[in-house]
């Protein structure tokens, strides 16, 4: 798919750290259909490198993570349900890519973050903002439906309940309210707001990877009632076989940092 706007997602890295950057800062950081392809095409890659350690997801600038999808885009783009249902694959398949991504994932969130941007936020593992933030789902004032794939992403953070309050009343709230909804999980003054998400994903990287993929796996197991069974249970003790777990309590012992490689 050709982008006309080829810098329209930025990606960059620092050490174990890579950095995904919505840049329109015109547009408040809206997606458009090629940022969604892009996004997808970007995780599929990083899905697959076992160097990476934690990812950060934030907008440019300081006035929005992202408002959502860029609504110029509608006529040409999602104006009956035959485009509309292309642009959904599209966008379902970027959101069930960053779902399956096992590297942890924080939200650096400034200002504006609602509609799509708030679908994308919530994908991460912790979600950091700012005091004069900005959350909601206003697509109903659009005549406009959650897809299946987007509302999930949504009910998960918040439960049926919540999420159905925020879609029906479409109404831009607080980082407080966010807050107490489960839509973030920190607030910090909104100068802090890089700070925080930096530390945090730094605190990430100085635990064993290996570690962070089965926390993961156990929790999603978890949602299913089925019982767990003797096998699954037994997983609970492999990380005594990596080379991560060698490292982590000689180095606890030797009362220095360990090196933890993902072995």
């Amino acid at each position: 798919m050709e982008n006309p706007e080829p810098d329209a997602l930025l990606q960059s890295r620092e050490d174990n750290i890579v950095t995904i950057t919505l840049n329109r800062p015109h547009k408040l950081n809206a997606m458009t259909k090629s940022m969604w392809g892009d996004l997808g095409t970007k995780f599929q890659a990083l899905n697959a490198d076992d160097t990476v350690r934690c990812i950060v997801l934030r907008g440019a600038g300081d006035r929005a993570f992202s408002p959502g999808n860029d609504i110029s885009e509608f006529e040409n783009d999602r104006s009956n349900s035959y485009q509309a249902e292309a642009y959904g694959e599209l966008m379902h398949g970027t959101v069930d890519v960053i779902r399956k991504c096992p590297h942890p994932r924080v939200a650096m969130i400034k200002g504006i973050c609602v509609g799509g941007g708030l679908e994308i936020a919530g994908l991460c593992d912790i979600r950091i903002c700012g005091t004069s933030s900005r959350f909601g789902v206003p697509i109903s004032k659009l005549g406009l439906v959650m897809a299946y794939a987007e509302i999930s992403a949504l009910s998960d953070l918040v439960g049926p309940s919540i999420a159905y309050e925020i879609l029906i009343e479409g109404r831009v709230f607080d980082a407080q309210e966010a807050f107490q909804k489960g839509l973030v999980s920190r607030i910090v003054a909104d100068d802090q707001v890089e700070t925080e998400a930096l530390e945090t994903a730094n605190r990430i990287v100085e635990g064993a990877p290996l570690v962070h993929r089965w926390h993961r796996k156990f929790l999603e197991r978890l949602k299913n009632p089925t019982p767990i069974s003797v096998e699954e249970n037994r997983e609970g003790f492999s990380c005594y076989d990596t080379d991560d777990f060698a490292e982590g309590y000689k180095a606890f012992l030797d009362k220095r940092k360990p090196e933890f490689k993902g072995k």
